[in-house]
């Protein structure tokens, strides 16, 4: 059985993991709500019975998931989940090539024979071993070409990291859907050529436009308000772009009044409505907070709308350890970029498109829609 995320333009496979990892799968596919999908108990993984592949430990769908198991051809309508076959079309890098599996075993992986890499990684003929990776409990091994990458866990916390994971259950969702679901995917689109952004795409009337700015000033419920108004998107938050176009990274929505999981900041999580695989966006919209009781909009640089999607995704704290696992993985496996191009790819799309600076109200007011319907025809 296996479950098939179409995630930043890469299909990636979950062939196995332990039942009390379904929770942190369901929700990192589609945001189910935190009343269809128990919480996670790291502390249950200690008791659980081990399983070979295929048995009980083997990843299955989850009621209200958007899951697709038993290798079903179909799409979810807003999930950014499919099974394998037909209904995966237009998936990029090809069925099986990018798998994670999470194995029951505690033991530690066998580094006889792995030359030291940095501290708590091994490397070997381009595979990678590396302790408690991300700070996650996880420890993973790595096995990648440029055809195929294999990542298999294992759950392997100090006692005192599994302690703070249990008392901090929405950080242990964070980080675990994290290894196991966005920074695979995120690196295997990075050793396609694709950098990650902070900057979601979506429709505002006739505008596609590409939404720039750190967290917190505003981009999802101006984004909220244009999907309940029948536009779409690609993302709440996270995408990948190779200049031209912009593909989201499947994830759960975050905003308050959300009544999914309680996450950072007082928010919800919730699944992400109306989602598109990939968006070609029309122009840059760099989003600011005002502190006056009007919007304005205003003509905005290349070079700022460049500075603004660069400084918007080393900000994110999604990303904050993307950037180390990254260049691990790439000084282990001699694939992808160290360094993602993210200001290359930021400066590509700036530069091509027009861009204006949206500075919000203190209060919500007008939509997305309608602040661009304002703004100047080309910058």
């Amino acid at each position: 059985m296996a479950v098939t995320l179409l995630t930043a333009n890469e299909r990636l496979t979950v062939v196995r993991a332990p039942r009390w990892l379904h929770p942190v799968i369901a929700e990192g596919a589609d945001g189910a709500p935190a009343d269809h999908v128990p919480a996670a108990d790291p502390s249950e993984a200690r008791q659980a019975p081990p399983t070979g592949p295929g048995g009980d430990g083997a990843a299955t769908g989850v009621a209200g998931s958007g899951l697709v198991g038993d290798g079903a051809a179909a799409d979810v309508a807003g999930s950014g989940a499919a099974g394998p076959g037909p209904g995966a079309a237009g998936a990029g890098g090809g069925a099986g090539t990018l798998t994670v599996a999470v194995e029951d075993g505690r033991e530690a992986f066998g580094t006889r024979g792995w030359a030291v890499l940095t501290r708590g990684a091994f490397a070997r003929d381009g595979e990678l071993l590396a302790t408690d990776i991300c700070g996650s409990g996880f420890d993973l091994h790595l096995r990648a070409s440029p055809e195929e990458a294999a990542f298999t866990l294992r759950w392997r916390p100090s006692p005192r990291a599994l302690l703070l994971h249990q008392a901090l259950r929405s950080r242990f969702h964070l980080l675990a859907r994290a290894v196991l679901l966005q920074y695979p995917a995120l690196w295997w689109a990075g050793v396609h050529g694709r950098a990650p952004l902070h900057a979601p795409a979506c429709t505002a009337g006739p505008a596609t436009p590409l939404l720039a700015g750190p967290g917190g000033v505003g981009k999802t419920t101006l984004l909220g308000r244009e999907l309940a108004n029948g536009g779409v998107a690609t993302s709440d938050n996270l995408s990948v772009s190779d200049g031209v176009t912009v593909w989201g990274l499947v994830e759960p929505m975050r905003a308050d009044g959300l009544g999914g999981r309680r996450m950072p900041h007082g928010r919800g999580e919730g699944p992400m409505p109306n989602r598109v695989p990939e968006l070609r966006p029309d122009r840059v919209v760099v989003l600011r907070r005002g502190q006056g009781d009007a919007p304005a909009v205003r003509p905005c640089t290349p070079e700022a709308a460049a500075r603004a999607l660069v400084a918007g995704t080393y900000i994110a704290g999604e990303l904050r350890r993307y950037w180390s696992y990254a260049a691990l993985l790439a000084a282990a496996t001699g694939l992808g970029p160290a360094h993602p191009p993210v200001e290359r790819v930021a400066a590509g799309l700036a530069g091509r498109l027009p861009c204006v600076e949206v500075v919000l109200a203190r209060t919500p007011g007008a939509s997305l829609a309608e602040l661009l319907d304002s703004a100047p025809a080309r910058v």
